[in-house]
């Protein structure tokens, strides 16, 4: 069967912007395969606003989620594998879902699935990345 996490993330995202608020998603950003940027990464997570105005070129597939954010002015690629993404929740409400712990998804960022950008800033995150699973915090 396939992971309900890449559905339940792309639901919930729908329904929290549907609702006037603003989709936060807390990321592993420990994962292999995860391009963020490292000065905002504390305790091994970072969280991420994802809203239409915080983001461009969103895009939710089954195995990663891509777009363009800017952080401290300087526009940047984020590539989130979906097995990174722990939890999604609305800024305001707080209200969203924890994810349970997944085997990874079927077919999980093969290189043949994988977006042609994020393929070399996939082998530069792996070199820093630690292997020590961070403990989930809400914020």
């Amino acid at each position: 069967m396939k992971a309900q996490r890449p559905y339940l993330l792309k639901a919930l995202y729908e329904w929290i912007c549907d609702s006037g608020d603003v989709p936060y998603v807390l990321v592993d950003a420990q994962v292999e395969g995860v391009v963020v940027p490292r000065e905002h990464v504390k305790d091994g997570q970072i969280v991420l606003n994802l809203g239409p105005q915080a983001v461009s070129d969103l895009a939710m597939e089954y195995a990663y989620v891509m777009c363009c954010g800017r952080f401290s002015g300087k526009a940047m690629e984020l590539v989130l594998p979906m097995t990174a993404i722990l939890a999604i929740y609305g800024r305001d409400s707080s209200q969203g879902m924890v994810f349970p712990e997944e085997e990874a998804l079927e077919g999980e960022m093969l290189r043949s699935d994988a977006p042609r950008d994020a393929h070399s800033a996939q082998q530069k995150s792996k070199a820093g990345d630690a292997k020590a699973k961070p403990a989930l915090r809400l914020v």
